[in-house]
């Protein structure tokens, strides 16, 4: 009877841990699946920014505005290269170069 006893206790000690750590894991879910929404809103409102990061780099780039930085005081001591300044090497040694 002791034995017999003994072993129930064992059995249901372990289908509780087993209860416990599958409760425990489904709480872990259930609480990520509330997170997903606001981490989604975050997500978008990165993207939002990096799009909007872009748009402006892009207007910053353009060779207009480039050229009109050019112009500002600040600015004049830069100037065009002139054309025997420019090195150009052939696109074949290039290729070669990388490979």
């Amino acid at each position: 009877m002791r034995g017999l006893l003994l072993r129930l206790g064992i059995c249901l000690s372990v289908f509780g841990l087993c209860l416990y750590s599958y409760l425990d894991t489904q709480n872990e879910l259930t609480q990520l699946k509330i997170r997903l929404p606001e981490v989604e809103k975050e997500i978008k409102i990165i993207r939002e920014e990096n799009r909007r990061l872009a748009y402006e780099i892009d207007l910053f780039e353009n060779p207009a505005h480039l050229i009109e930085l050019a112009h500002h005081p600040e600015f004049s001591h830069l100037k065009h290269p002139l054309l025997r300044e420019i090195l150009t090497v052939p696109e074949a040694f290039a290729i070669n170069e990388v490979q």
